[in-house]
């Protein structure tokens, strides 16, 4: 699930891990994916074969050796599903953030929601 992999991540950055691995799932490598193109992890690599799968995550840190990522903010969680309208997708922090959205196009990021013009499930907040 996302949240574990998400909770894993900001526990590795805390600890000044250079990198980490997860368990594989589909939804896992897609918000990985989309993390690593919006510039907040380093890399995000799949790993081998069948039920061995996992996914190495290299984790990325600025010049002065602090966390590109201070803080997660899970928003939807089994308990409460969370959805939201491409209209109503505003910025994350002042813009310093980004909110992340499964949407019937894939994963994506509040800014790319909004740009094609589709909403979906409110799945975390991340700055």
């Amino acid at each position: 699930m996302y949240i574990d992999t998400l909770i894993r991540i900001k526990n590795a950055l805390e600890r000044k891990k250079e990198r980490i691995k997860v368990s594989y799932s589909r939804l896992d490598e897609a918000i990985l994916e989309s993390l690593v193109k919006h510039g907040l992890l380093e890399e995000a690599s799949r790993k081998g074969r069948g039920v061995k799968r996992i996914i190495e995550i290299k984790l990325k840190y600025d010049k002065d050796n602090k966390p590109v990522i201070s803080n997660i903010k899970i928003l939807s969680k089994s308990s409460r599903r969370m959805y939201i309208g491409w209209k109503d997708v505003k910025k994350s922090r002042q813009g310093y953030g980004h909110y992340f959205l499964s949407t019937p196009k894939g994963i994506m990021a509040g800014c790319e929601a909004r740009r094609n013009k589709v909403g979906g499930e409110l799945l975390f907040e991340i700055w």
